[in-house]
């Protein structure tokens, strides 16, 4: 079954500096649905703990994932989303919120995410809070609608794998309801 991607519901999550925001760009375009950049709706709470270097923590999440999800229901037709989405709770919030929500994963190294969040010092993430997002990483390989991947193939590559699944493969949702 082919997915129409104008009803596609995509989240490019993963630690910081695994590209989500290159990847999330590329998708939304390729796919012909918005992108919304998870980081932009960010308290000014929040912001002010990340570049001070204090980890967020479930309280502090708890708000963004709401308006995140809240996003994700303002767009009917389908939307790209860059979310960290580090914890399943995270993300089964966000799959109430969008029946059929899939997920793709990049995946990196602890070792290369530090030296991509240190080659982009205007960001609001310092790399002293990447050990953080790898503590608080639950591992979403198991669940259903979840792309794994390396965060470190090329970025066409990346897109290519992505906009080949969502056009072939089913929803989570209609690969739950089978017998």
């Amino acid at each position: 079954m082919n997915i129409r991607p104008e009803n596609t519901f995509l989240v490019v999550m993963g630690v910081a500096g695994c590209g989500k925001s290159s990847l999330g760009q590329l998708c939304a375009g390729s796919l012909g649905v918005p992108l919304l950049e998870g980081d932009d709706f960010h308290s000014e709470g929040n912001v002010a703990k990340m570049r001070s270097g204090t980890p967020l923590s479930d309280d502090d999440r708890a708000t963004w994932l709401d308006t995140l999800a809240a996003q994700l229901q303002a767009h009917p037709q389908g939307v790209v989303l860059t979310c960290s989405a580090l914890k399943q709770r995270y993300r089964d919030r966000l799959r109430a919120a969008a029946p059929g929500l899939r997920f793709v994963f990049l995946d990196l190294t602890q070792e290369q995410s530090r030296e991509r969040v240190a080659a982009r010092p205007a960001h609001l993430f310092p790399v002293s809070l990447v050990a953080s997002q790898f503590a608080a990483l639950e591992d979403p390989r198991h669940e259903p609608g979840v792309l794994h991947l390396d965060a470190t193939q090329s970025l066409t590559d990346l897109g290519s794998a992505v906009v080949r699944w969502v056009r072939s493969a089913p929803a989570p949702a209609t690969l739950e309801n089978r017998s």
